[in-house]
């Protein structure tokens, strides 16, 4: 995953040029974007304020998609920093409305960059979209936007979100995090939460991820060295390794268990039984 560019060089960078004239004026400072690097994906203009959400993905998709949001003053032309942002992902489907998975917005190193996560675990379509909306305080006083989004799936068609109920009767919400496969051992991580209500999706603790990684297309092969997924409390994700052998499609075969090691989702790859219902796909 790309490391942010905005660190102490972004934090103070500027460019400076001066006029060469008589008159002898100040230099004009034009402010670097430390977010040039990425996608905007919108703008949103409210409050006399215009609102940029980037990404290092080229769209809003299904699954996990991490966000980066600067707040314009359009009065000032400045960006603003030390704002205090919450936001609401609302899908409204035809008959009923529901929220998604998603983390808070905190501060990043530079004061005018704001971030955060969203998974979305369905695509919109004609009939059926997905709404942003956003609450954010600048000194003291409180602003709300709300702007509509299209999410898509991924152009490739394969899966890295599955939403699906477990033995125990919950409805799960579980997102591979993306990443750049390679002919190695892996670094691998995914979020699991549970369904709570339509609108609350609580993060899921102590659960352990089991990896089974196929190649259907060579005999259902599997690899060497995989690390289950397990809980890391310092970021909330699940962490493991990632065995890939060769390069082309791989299913990444999965079993969900609880903390008791009791299966809620998922079965294991046998002779009789060539993948499991809980997959993730891969293909490089």
């Amino acid at each position: 995953m790309k490391t942010i560019k905005f660190l102490f060089a972004t934090l103070v960078l500027s460019l400076s040029f001066t006029a060469c004239n008589d008159d002898g004026d100040d230099p004009i400072i034009v402010e670097e974007n430390p977010l040039a690097e990425y996608k905007l994906l919108t703008n949103v203009k409210a409050n006399n304020h215009s609102i940029e959400i980037y990404s290092e993905q080229q769209e809003f998709t299904l699954g996990y998609n991490e966000l980066f949001l600067r707040i314009k003053d359009e009065a000032t032309d400045s960006y603003i920093s030390n704002a205090e942002i919450s936001w609401k992902p609302m899908m409204h489907m035809t008959e009923m409305m529901h929220s998604c998975p998603k983390s808070g917005v905190s501060k990043t190193e530079n004061a005018s960059v704001y971030k955060g996560f969203t998974v979305f675990q369905m695509p919109g379509n004609a009939d059926e979209y997905w709404e942003l909306g956003l609450e954010y305080s600048v000194a003291g006083q409180t602003y709300n936007a709300t702007e509509r989004i299209e999410v898509k799936a991924p152009a490739d068609g394969k899966q890295r979100v599955s939403v699906f109920m477990g033995t125990d009767d919950t409805r799960y919400v579980l997102a591979m995090l993306p990443m750049a496969p390679e002919v190695a051992l892996n670094d691998f991580s995914a979020l699991l939460f549970k369904m709570e209500s339509m609108m609350a999706f609580p993060a899921v603790e102590d659960f352990t991820v089991v990896l089974d990684p196929r190649m259907p297309g060579m005999g259902n092969h599997s690899s060497p060295n995989n690390e289950d997924l397990t809980y890391d409390a310092s970021d909330g994700m699940y962490r493991g390794k990632l065995s890939l052998t060769m390069t082309g499609y791989w299913k990444i075969n999965l079993i969900l268990e609880n903390e008791n090691g009791e299966a809620v989702k998922g079965e294991a790859v046998t002779d009789d039984n060539e993948s499991s219902s809980l997959f993730f796909e891969i293909e490089f």
